[in-house]
């Protein structure tokens, strides 16, 4: 799988030493990112330059320079968003999560917005949901709600064949450590009962409760107007 892996999402700000990767080479990465982003203005080319602000951003973060790395993942965020490149501007939101700033919250929450909205890659739609899971307090009812709504984006995308079959081995499995997390509960028949008794069996109710939690993150510092990106979703 692409993004579900059994290290993090995507990369954390743990040091290049610690994940076996030279400074030096990290350092000379990024300045080739950087004369190539010179060479690739915005206005003539805002993928390109989206794509290269993205690795420098994980790049930053590889090396602990969190202050830089939430600035390029923003601009690239922006010009991602600009050509609706909506799978590119959620991995710019984790990459915003992960560099642990003022506004970090509010970028998953717009990142998991974007991701549950848009018909994107399902695996990355669990990736930025599972974030939810692991911020959430064990007294809360959001982890259970991020996990059942990871199985329900997977089950309504996903095609056909083995990826379908691993994503939702791995959101059922979600939900058995929520059940387990947040009930102590170990059996079939007690899950049963504790999933409908939170209105989990219901995508009518349980949606809702998500757009709360996205609203709880974000508060008021959304970066766009929700209503006019919708109006440019693709059409099936």
């Amino acid at each position: 799988m692409k993004y579900l892996k059994d290290e993090t999402f995507f990369v954390d700000a743990d040091s290049a030493e610690d994940i076996g990767e030279p400074t030096i080479m990290l350092e000379n990465r990024i300045g080739d990112l950087r004369q190539q982003l010179m060479a690739t203005p915005g206005d003539r080319d805002p993928r390109g330059r989206a794509k290269l602000l993205l690795e420098q951003s994980r790049v930053l973060l590889r090396l602990e320079k969190a202050d830089e790395a939430w600035a390029a993942a923003r601009e690239a965020f922006d010009l991602f968003l600009s050509i609706d490149g909506w799978e590119g501007a959620i991995q710019a939101c984790d990459v915003l999560f992960a560099a642990d700033q003022p506004d970090s919250l509010a970028a998953l929450g717009q990142g998991v917005w974007l991701a549950v909205s848009f018909p994107v890659d399902p695996e990355l739609s669990v990736a930025m949901l599972e974030h939810i899971i692991e911020e959430t307090p064990d007294d809360s009812q959001g982890a259970a709600v991020a996990a059942i709504t990871a199985h329900y984006v997977v089950d309504m995308r996903a095609p056909e064949g083995k990826l379908r079959e691993n994503l939702l081995f791995y959101t059922n499995r979600l939900l058995a450590t929520v059940a387990r997390r947040l009930a102590k509960i170990e059996e079939q028949k007690a899950f049963d009962q504790w999933f409908k008794s939170l209105e989990l069996d219901d995508p009518a109710k349980f949606l809702p409760r998500l757009r709360n939690i996205v609203d709880v993150l974000v508060q008021d510092q959304w970066w766009f107007d929700r209503a006019a990106l919708q109006s440019r979703m693709p059409v099936n």
